[in-house]
């Protein structure tokens, strides 16, 4: 191994790059257009959370609720109850982040298959600083009862993601991200929700992933594979409900774990693969995320860098991991 391998983006050179909610506003138009119980509201950030082409196309299906995030997934349980299927979106921050004991009680609780769309999660917010960088939104989500946790890894998915949540009967919380990010998928890559991606196959170790840092690991497999450790990469494009089979059979073969998420690993994708492995399947664990601090104002790369979120981090994760064994 030597540090000259050690680069943080060595696949973007070769992938186009688009914000992950970009996807999101194409999948919501489409389901839309196919589905005419596709209904929409938002929280006075239309634009910001890409759901400006519905709002145009959809005038009559589409509601703006102003400030007030509270109102807005209590409108999207009422929508719901009616037999509409209702897209609910502000930034993450404010949805879950201010409404979540509404989320519990008018839709979790009454099982009403309300999509809620968290926007600008992850400390690649940047300079909005910690305020707005929600990072507790895994966690809060996975523990309410009947909800269904996405997290896109490019824009591609993010559109798959978006057109399954209208046709699933159960409340979802979809997590999207600000800035440009790596498109990693195509038309042609599955998708299914409740189903992990075997990206990349490996026999040493398994990197499990979600969100933006699934072109992180990647990166890091590229790496590691150059340093002769063969790295399984496993996006968990659902963390909840989580496939365990995918994971078990991957830790089954390789013995060694790695997860990666930008967001806090207190009750995260971390904390979930954690819970499998200790009761199924106990390996070896690192778990890579935000541990037990808020965030801060800064650049994308800077808070990445600043927080261990790069593909560096995690190919230094895994060398070490492997050479304690």
């Amino acid at each position: 191994m030597s540090d000259q391998h050690l680069v943080d983006d060595i696949l973007s050179p070769k992938l186009e790059e688009e914000p992950i909610r970009k996807g999101f506003g194409r999948g919501l138009l489409k389901a839309g257009q196919v589905h005419e119980q596709v209904v929409a509201a938002c929280a006075d950030l239309t634009t910001s959370t890409a759901m400006d082409q519905f709002a145009k196309e959809f005038p009559d299906r589409f509601v703006e609720i102003g400030v007030a995030e509270q109102n807005l997934v209590t409108v999207g349980a009422g929508l719901a109850a009616m037999g509409k299927t209702p897209f609910v979106s502000s930034y993450a921050a404010f949805s879950p982040g201010r409404n979540w004991e509404q989320i519990r009680t008018t839709i979790c609780l009454n099982d009403r298959a309300v999509k809620i769309v968290g926007s600008h999660a992850g400390v690649s917010v940047g300079p909005d600083g910690a305020t707005h960088q929600m990072l507790e939104d895994i966690a809060i989500m996975r523990a309410l009862p009947n909800m269904v946790v996405l997290a896109p890894c490019d824009s591609v998915e993010a559109e798959k993601m978006t057109l399954a949540m209208a046709t699933d009967p159960r409340p979802n919380y979809l997590r999207l991200a600000r800035e440009a990010t790596p498109i990693i998928t195509t038309e042609h890559t599955p998708f299914a929700i409740g189903k992990a991606s075997v990206f990349a196959q490996g026999q040493d170790i398994t990197i499990v992933s979600t969100g933006t840092m699934t072109y992180h690991a990647l990166a890091a497999a590229e790496t590691l594979f150059r340093d002769g450790i063969d790295a399984e990469v496993i996006h968990m494009g659902t963390i909840k409900p989580l496939d365990a089979v995918t994971l078990l059979k991957s830790v089954h073969k390789t013995k060694h774990v790695i997860t990666v998420e930008e967001a806090q690993i207190t009750g995260g994708l971390g904390g979930a693969v954690a819970e499998l492995l200790s009761e199924q399947f106990p390996v070896p664990l690192h778990r890579i995320g935000v541990r037990d601090t808020f965030g801060e104002s800064g650049t994308p790369k800077e808070l990445l860098h600043k927080f261990g979120l790069t593909a560096k981090h995690i190919a230094m994760a895994a060398y070490t991991m492997l050479k304690e064994q």
